[in-house]
């Protein structure tokens, strides 16, 4: 028979509890990229936090949400195995698509490929945690609200590695990461409305049992830890929750060095060249005697420079002089 189905056993608890796991694990996977981006020494390092705190904060709002998830009249449990891997996929998924656009850049081309293999990763992870789940009966899923859920996640996750390389601000990071949320929580529960169960028969159970809520509380503290330990080290970098960003750096470049302006005090008149051995002529010193009445001055040579006497010319001549 066909059991009825509640994603909210606990009310708007579960909910809102996933979405801010969303949100937090959007956040410091953005804070990390832009890390990389500024820092290219360690920017694998990063690259690696920002998918592992993105993909288990994906991960922790499912399981967080499927605690509310019940079946009326049957037992639900999880094959931990099975659990486990789904998470593994969540950050292999995730990593994929942000070393992609951290070491590509953010095209057309790339981010459609990026966010492509992402949101099927993501929906894969959703769509393996369901199958790790035992109803006592069978799950059916409507095949249209399954390619709209894919869809969903697909454009979520685009959107996500777009602002991963394009928002450096830390107030725009995090309003990115409160949409984010809304994208990743609203793929969850698009997936989950295409659910429907037939269970085998009527089984007498509480959801609230202490061994399903204890199963899924054990399997969130990992993921949570983790997503601790990558808060603790955002929050311990000064560059990371500094107001004021610096442009990011994609790749390294020597450094340039603008030459000094030239300043006109510091020119220098250049001294003309004189062969060794040679000395300027200078000219012969004469004296301008007073004048005396109307007489025009004459001047008076030295004897050495005064001109040799030539009896040759006419007397009268110009030259006579």
């Amino acid at each position: 028979m066909t059991a009825d189905v509640s994603n909210f056993y606990y009310g708007a608890v579960t909910p809102i509890a996933a979405y801010v796991m969303a949100c937090l694990g959007a956040a410091l996977g953005l804070r990390c990229t832009t890390r990389s981006l500024r820092r290219s020494d360690r920017k694998a390092n990063w690259l690696l936090l920002g998918s592992v705190a993105i993909g288990c904060g994906i991960w922790t709002m499912h399981f967080i949400a499927m605690i509310g998830f019940s079946v009326g009249g049957a037992l639900v449990s999880y094959d931990s195995g099975l659990t486990l891997f789904s998470l593994a996929v969540a950050i292999a998924v995730v990593a994929v698509g942000v070393f992609l656009v951290g070491y590509r850049g953010a095209s057309r081309s790339n981010l459609a490929i990026a966010g492509t293999i992402t949101g099927v990763g993501v929906a894969v992870m959703h769509y393996l945690g369901m199958a790790a789940m035992d109803a006592h009966g069978s799950i059916e899923y409507d095949a249209m609200t399954v390619v709209l859920s894919v869809v969903i996640a697909v454009v979520a996750a685009t959107a996500a590695l777009w602002a991963a390389v394009s928002i450096q601000g830390l107030w725009s990071t995090l309003a990115a990461s409160l949409v984010m949320g809304v994208a990743v929580t609203g793929m969850h529960y698009t997936g989950m409305s295409a659910v429907s169960v037939h269970v085998d028969g009527v089984i007498e159970s509480s959801q609230s049992s202490t061994s399903l809520l204890g199963f899924l509380l054990l399997m969130l503290v990992g993921p949570f830890i983790v997503l601790l330990v990558a808060a603790v080290i955002v929050m311990f970098d000064p560059d990371m929750m500094a107001a004021a960003e610096e442009p990011p750096v994609y790749m390294s470049a020597p450094a340039y060095e603008v030459p000094q302006a030239f300043e006109v005090s510091q020119w220098q008149p250049r001294q003309p060249s004189q062969p060794q051995g040679y000395e300027v002529p200078q000219p012969h010193p004469y004296e301008v005697p007073q004048s005396q009445g109307d007489e025009a001055p004459q001047p008076q040579y030295p004897d050495s420079a005064a001109p040799a006497a030539d009896d040759s010319r006419p007397e009268g001549s110009y030259a006579s002089w």
